[in-house]
């Protein structure tokens, strides 16, 4: 690290080939983080390409990659440049050890995926361990079921990472909800390098202009969110279709379709939620928790940041988990069914609009997440400060001049 620098440097890293699960994730944060400590910048690295459509605190700010998405059958394809998949990801490789050269930061938090996207941080990794950086692997509550995340993670050759370069593994969760790990065959030394931090806190911004809302949202109304979107378009099919069976359910309902919705589809929920008098549609909100903030209640899918947004703003949720390609959203949403912090809708597959208003009919009735305590499951952003403090400070320290001893 650069010798007699007083700032304290972070450099986050999320590979986001599709949604917005990594950025949103990254961005709460680095925004926790600047606030606690005064003298702290931090620089996202980051392949979303909606990236320049939120809004950044001082002292945060981001490096866009060239971005990837992840096709049907698994293999990988750059977003929007005609370049072959390899070339794509060499150049990701090069701006992202770049960035870190030139950043030289104190702590490089690498958020879900061990060496990245195809290996493309580990270069960086072992570089910053020769400089001395504190390497920090950060993971959600849960990954996947333990039979499909095993043989992912052996192709991947993650374990070596683990074990090797990791000096921390932060779980942004609880274990008395979920373990991510669970079933997998780790060494000690791993396990020892595990700490689980509690979910991430949300709060509505208040810096900033505040954002436009739509007319909809001036009395109560039902949030129907399905974050990024791209995998979403069973949830608002099934939530209009109970809108169209029964156009007077307890509450009015705003949409937020998602940036990565298909077009078509996007068009055609548009045009039936056109018909419908106590329905509207948006396609993107840079300040989402400002809308969960006011809603009378939730339906999603269940993703890591809509649930910490559940929890945070005490929100009645139902919840309907995708279960292909991962169980994640699952897994998470049955353990907290069972705790009572939301309700859970199985996605049957035949989306029945009477089903689901049935269900939505049931949300005025339902508690609220803070009707159960659970000890410390929203403490993750205070816990982080704490974990991230020594080595912060520690840098800032080695910068104070040295005061000289005389003898006697």
């Amino acid at each position: 690290m650069a010798s007699g620098r007083k700032d304290g440097r972070i450099l986050i890293y999320g590979h986001d080939t599709f949604g917005l699960g990594h950025l949103r994730r990254c961005r709460a944060i680095a925004h926790s983080l600047v606030e606690r400590f005064k003298n702290l910048s931090v620089l996202i690295l980051s392949g979303s390409p909606i990236i320049g459509s939120f809004d950044f605190r001082a002292r945060v700010d981001f490096v866009r990659i060239p971005g990837v998405i992840k096709l049907r059958n698994g293999e990988y394809t750059s977003l929007n440049l005609h370049l072959d998949i390899e070339q794509m990801l060499s150049m990701r490789a090069s701006l992202i050890r770049h960035t870190a050269e030139i950043f030289d930061p104190d702590i490089f938090i690498v958020d879900k995926e061990p060496v990245g996207l195809r290996g493309e941080v580990l270069e960086t990794l072992e570089m910053l361990k020769k400089r001395g950086t504190r390497l920090v692997l950060g993971l959600r509550d849960v990954m996947d079921e333990p039979r499909l995340l095993v043989p992912e993670w052996e192709r991947k050759n993650v374990l070596p990472a683990l074990r090797d370069i990791y000096d921390e593994i932060w779980i942004y969760g609880l274990p008395q909800i979920c373990k991510p790990l669970e079933g997998i065959s780790l060494p000690l030394s791993v396990r020892q390098k595990m700490v689980y931090t509690g979910y991430l806190h949300r709060e509505v911004p208040t810096d900033g202009a505040p954002p436009r809302l739509p007319e909809i949202t001036r009395s109560p109304y039902l949030l129907v969110t399905t974050g990024g979107g791209g995998d979403g378009e069973s949830l608002v099919e099934w939530v209009l279709r109970a809108y169209e069976h029964d156009p007077l359910l307890p509450y009015p309902a705003l949409f937020v379709l998602g940036p990565f919705m298909q077009p078509e589809r996007q068009a055609e929920f548009l045009d039936r939620a056109a018909r419908l008098k106590r329905v509207d549609m948006i396609t993107f909100h840079s300040h989402l928790e400002t809308l969960v903030a006011g809603a009378a209640g939730v339906v999603a899918m269940g993703g890591y940041n809509t649930f910490c947004e559940v929890l945070s703003l005490d929100k009645r949720a139902l919840i309907v988990p995708r279960t292909a390609p991962r169980l994640e959203q699952y897994i998470r949403t049955s353990r907290a069914t069972a705790l009572g912090l939301v309700n859970m809708l199985a996605d049957d597959g035949r989306y029945d609009g009477a089903a689901m208003a049935a269900a939505l009919r049931q949300m005025p009735r339902q508690n609220r997440p803070s009707a159960v305590v659970v000890p410390g499951l929203l403490e993750g952003l205070p816990n982080v400060s704490r974990l991230v403090a020594p080595w912060i400070e520690k840098s800032q320290e080695a910068a104070l001049p040295q005061s000289r001893t005389h003898s006697a």
